[in-house]
């Protein structure tokens, strides 16, 4: 799983994932569920967070968060800390609940975010659980759309503000967006860049470095170049492989893209050198 993402700044939103060790069970019942929505509340509350959405599957959940403070690490850790150990005591076991660290994603404000929301809810649909986001109750979609009152911790103002200034009109906008993704096969993660932005070339440029206060790593210095997709489109040739490493692949990212071992890389380099 990716490691935590480093990049912390005032006001940065984030789509964060934490998935079941082992890909084992989270949420073994509901009273589990309430216990995890009940420790983000205080987590948001503590940290200052606004969640923007929510979903709460059986093995893993996705929460939008935005920092107005920058603290997404630590607020993190007390988000799965405190739930494992609560959801240990509950079932008298021990151990890891969560799969290594969680995975969060820094998401441009816009329709980057709208998106991220709607494939946020409907991913109950998506695994077939339900046929309607409307009948999957852990998620903030009925709550955004005005079917149940909203837990406090979650923040509908700017989500529906997109939608109009008048709340009826928006909750209706609101649904209907959601629903037109129904049924689509493409991901959003399509575009995701480095790993961890998923925003627009401007947004990713001006958050790459973050000023020079971020502990970036290697892999995300550089989300614009070129994936080793389209680096090999074209064929597994010795240019394409000095081309990826031009770029700043390092030979066991190229060789386990190609399915070998970097030695084998290496030799054909080295054989292409000698040439």
């Amino acid at each position: 799983m990716t490691r935590p993402l480093r990049i912390q700044f005032e006001g940065a939103v984030y789509h964060v994932t934490s998935r079941g060790n082992d890909k084992g069970d989270i949420f073994l019942d509901d009273r589990d569920r309430f216990i995890f929505l009940s420790t983000l509340a205080k987590v948001a509350d503590r940290y200052s967070w606004k969640c923007h959405g929510y979903c709460l599957m059986k093995n893993h959940y996705h929460i939008l968060i935005e920092t107005p403070h920058g603290n997404l690490a630590e607020g993190m850790r007390q988000l799965n800390g405190i739930y494992t150990q609560h959801v240990n005591s509950r079932h008298g076991r021990s151990g890891h609940v969560f799969q290594g660290r969680y995975a969060a994603v820094l998401v441009q404000k816009g329709s980057h975010l709208l998106e991220v929301c709607r494939y946020t809810v409907l991913n109950p649909v998506r695994a077939g659980a339900v046929r309607r986001p409307d009948q999957w109750r852990w998620s903030s979609y009925r709550a955004m759309a005005g079917m149940e009152r909203a837990p406090e911790f979650l923040v509908t103002d700017w989500i529906l503000a997109q939608f109009g200034g008048e709340l009826r009109i928006a909750r209706k906008r609101f649904v209907q967006f959601i629903l037109d993704g129904v049924g689509e096969k493409s991901s959003i993660w399509e575009g995701l860049k480095g790993g961890i932005y998923y925003g627009d070339e401007g947004f990713i440029k001006k958050h790459v470095t973050n000023g020079g206060k971020a502990e970036v790593p290697r892999r995300e210095t550089n989300p614009l170049r070129p994936s080793l997709k389209e680096l090999f489109g074209k064929g597994e040739n010795i240019i394409n492989i000095r081309s990826a490493l031009k770029e700043g692949y390092k030979i066991v990212e190229v060789a386990r893209y190609l399915g070998v071992h970097y030695t084998t890389v290496s030799q054909r380099l080295r054989r292409a050198g000698s040439n």
